[in-house]
């Protein structure tokens, strides 16, 4: 597995900065470019600081297999209340979903 790679594909779709994350860990920014390309390997201890305010966990992060997905809190309640809807109220929930993350 390419941890660089994988932490950078993940951070992308987190929608992610280098620089937002930087802020929240306190790591440098150019330990985190340096961690993406592959130059240095992650400590478990720096991916956990890397990948929790991303709702990443590690078994996530490892997971090699795409079509397993971990939720995490938010999203655990954002799928049970997703299912506790009517139909009707449930496409709704679902079409601004959608439109939210359109920018």
């Amino acid at each position: 597995m390419d941890y660089g790679t994988r932490l950078r594909q993940m951070r992308k779709s987190k929608k992610f900065s280098i620089y937002r994350l930087h802020e929240i860990t306190g790591l440098s920014q150019g330990h985190i470019s340096e961690l993406e390309k592959g130059k240095n390997q992650p400590t478990i201890e720096t991916l956990q600081r890397l990948l929790t305010p991303m709702g990443i966990s590690l078994s996530e992060f490892f997971n090699e297999n795409d079509e397993i997905s971990y939720l995490n809190e938010r999203e655990k309640e954002l799928v049970a209340t997703f299912r506790a809807m009517p139909d009707e109220s449930a496409e709704l929930y679902f079409q601004l979903g959608k439109a939210l993350n359109q920018k």
